[in-house]
Formats: C-alpha cells, structure tokens, sequence
C-alpha cells in the first residue's frame, strides 16, 4: 500500500473527498514527523510508538574495495509495533 492508496481507504471509508483525505493524512505525518524532530517519542495506543535513536560514528568497508570508512554519528527512528497492531499480523 502506497500514499494514495491509503488515501484513498481514508476517503472511501469516512465519506471524505480525496483532498480532504490527503490533507488530513499529510496533517498526521507532519505532527509526527514534528514530534520528533523535537526528540520527543509519539506513542498510538494499538498501533505502535515511534522515537528517536542516536546512532553512534563508527568504521565500515566499502564493499567493492574493502576500503575502510567512517560512518558518522545520527539520528534514526525507530518504530515498535504495538499489541494491537502484532496481533493484527
């Protein structure tokens, strides 16, 4: 499933227009995405909660010459999928 295709679920099963879907998706994704540019964690009951992670710097190997490189330090989202959302699966 793909962006529109989730639109798409949105509008069919609220009786909303495809616009209306999609500004309230993109609604969703930027409060997230906000939340943790802020470092704070964002948790959906039944769904899953998404954080913030620090990746340390660390040494890697290109694999086509075996050269070795730094990898630098950053920050990474992680998602934990909730109850709900395993037993779904």
């Amino acid at each position: 499933m793909n962006k529109s295709d989730l639109i798409a679920k949105i509008s069919g099963d609220n009786g909303l227009t495809k616009v209306d879907a999609e500004k309230a998706l993109n609604s969703v994704i930027e409060g997230i995405s906000g939340a943790l540019k802020k470092g704070d964690s964002v948790a959906l009951v039944g769904f899953g909660s998404f954080s913030v992670s620090k990746r340390a710097a660390r040494k890697g190997r290109n694999p086509r010459t075996g050269a070795e490189i730094d990898i630098p330090a950053k920050n990474v989202v992680k998602f934990k999928a909730g109850k709900g959302l395993s037993e779904a699966v």
